[in-house]
């Protein structure tokens, strides 16, 4: 949805992972290899990074495909490489700034330059594509003032120019945020000063098995221990340990920080793997045993997950199986929503949630037009429709675990609701309720959605 309606920002991210979806559409239509046409792509890309850098950071040892493998192996990567989230470019961008910062290791002084230069591009084109990105700026400052031997590039130019690159990219974004009220900033930095000490524990506990799931146990022990030697390293100012250390540690100690106050979703650490891979690669020892073990179960669990996802041999309630409660039933559903539009003689479908309106807006009938009523929609640059459905039968399409019912304001009139769901092999990922309404000029925004092509 957001790709068919371009801009510098949005209430959620920034814009990258829309103009993502734009060009793998463009170049292979609006079907699912369209909409995730970049995400193995640079999933592979982002593989060749960081081995190359981990090969730079450990010469001599043969990190560097085993960094690569390791990162693969993990349910986080495996999944995230066959779908498009904001995530996709955020660890495809994140990956290659430590590339980039891992030459500068290496190169003599003067020719360092150019990779600083590619760091901050690379670090703008993060913050283009997730808010987290901001964490890399204080990690590498961090890396830059603990290691002697890195001290002098703060009385050299480079560094800051590449903050002063990372800006620009992002500056775009900030005019979108200046111009809509500060949006997106205020959503995801508002949640900063949560505090919330009786459910602290919980909060922790669900982040600690959050990152066991997604990286899967084996590997999760594997990083974990990667990320303990590479603190005991940069203890002792080693200039690869400590890049991997910055980059792990300070994003790693503020996920706990805001798991003292509030949920912390399970995706939100990925921007750690890349960093935990390469310390893992590097580990001596006996540690070198773990790696294949590691990598194998990594490997078997993400099958089991594809498996499931395609052909669900395993009939899972929804809150067990996230394949169930966040892919499927959809096509079924919007033939479902059509049906009853047709009895009921409806001229629209509305929606006031925000993902399912999305869904509908690719599954139903193009013949139906699909109106979308949220506050969010305001600060989309979509036609508006509080006119166009005034006086007019349609049908809102509302998850049922929403109690309260439709708002007044937004119709003039409110009919019993019909049953639908949304289910595959017999099992319910979410139940919804289908209201037969007309239409009002409200006071919520509505507008109308874009449709497949």
């Amino acid at each position: 949805m957001w790709s068919r309606a371009l801009a510098a920002g949005y209430l959620d991210h920034p814009p990258m992972v829309a103009l993502w979806i734009r060009a793998g559409t463009a170049l292979a239509g609006d079907g699912a290899l369209g909409v995730r046409l970049f995400s193995p792509i640079a999933a592979a890309l982002g593989s060749l990074l960081l081995a190359d850098a981990a090969n730079t950071l450990f010469p001599g040892r043969g990190s560097g495909p085993w960094a690569a493998l390791l990162l693969n192996a993990t349910l986080l990567f495996g999944v995230g490489a066959v779908t498009m989230t904001p995530d996709t470019p955020l660890l495809f961008f994140w990956t290659a700034t430590l590339w980039a910062l891992s030459r500068v290791i290496i190169v003599p002084a003067l020719a360092g330059g150019g990779f600083w230069l590619l760091a901050g591009l690379f670090a703008g084109l993060a913050l283009d594509s997730k808010y987290t990105a901001f964490l890399l700026l204080p990690a590498v400052l961090l890396w830059l003032a603990w290691v002697p031997g890195l001290r002098p590039w703060l009385r050299r130019p480079y560094p800051w120019l590449a903050a002063a690159v990372a800006l620009a990219c992002f500056a775009p974004v900030l005019a979108w945020n200046a111009g809509h009220g500060w949006a997106g900033l205020v959503k995801q930095g508002g949640r900063a000063g949560d505090w919330a000490p009786a459910r602290a524990l919980q909060f922790l506990g669900e982040l600690a098995g959050g990152q066991i799931g997604l990286a899967t146990p084996l590997l999760a022990v594997v990083f974990g221990a990667g990320i303990v030697v590479a603190a005991r390293r940069a203890w002792r100012r080693d200039p690869a340990w400590t890049l991997l250390a910055a980059l792990a540690l300070l994003p790693g100690a503020v996920f706990v920080q805001h798991a003292l106050g509030d949920r912390v979703q399970a995706n939100w650490p990925a921007i750690l793997y890349p960093a935990a891979a390469i310390a893992a690669a590097g580990l001596p020892g006996r540690w070198l045993r773990w790696r294949a073990p590691a990598a194998a179960l990594g490997f078997a669990l993400t099958a089991l997950v594809y498996l499931q996802a395609t052909i669900a041999p395993f009939p899972l309630p929804a809150k067990l199986d996230p394949t169930l409660a966040r892919m499927a039933g959809w096509t079924d559903l919007a033939a479902d929503v059509a049906h009853a539009a047709a009895a009921t003689h409806a001229s629209f479908i509305a929606v006031d949630n925000y993902g399912e309106a999305a869904e509908l807006a690719r599954a139903l009938p193009p013949g139906l037009p699909v109106i979308g009523i949220d506050a969010r929609w305001a600060l989309f640059d979509l036609p508006d429709a509080t006119g166009a459905i005034a006086g007019h039968a349609g049908l809102l399409v509302r998850p049922a675990r929403r109690a309260e019912p439709p708002d007044a304001a937004d119709w003039l009139t409110v009919g019993a609701p019909l049953p639908a769901a949304r289910a595959r092999g017999g099992v319910v990922a979410e139940p919804y309720r289908l209201y037969p309404v007309t239409g009002r000029a409200g006071t919520t925004p509505a507008v109308v959605l874009p449709r497949r092509r």
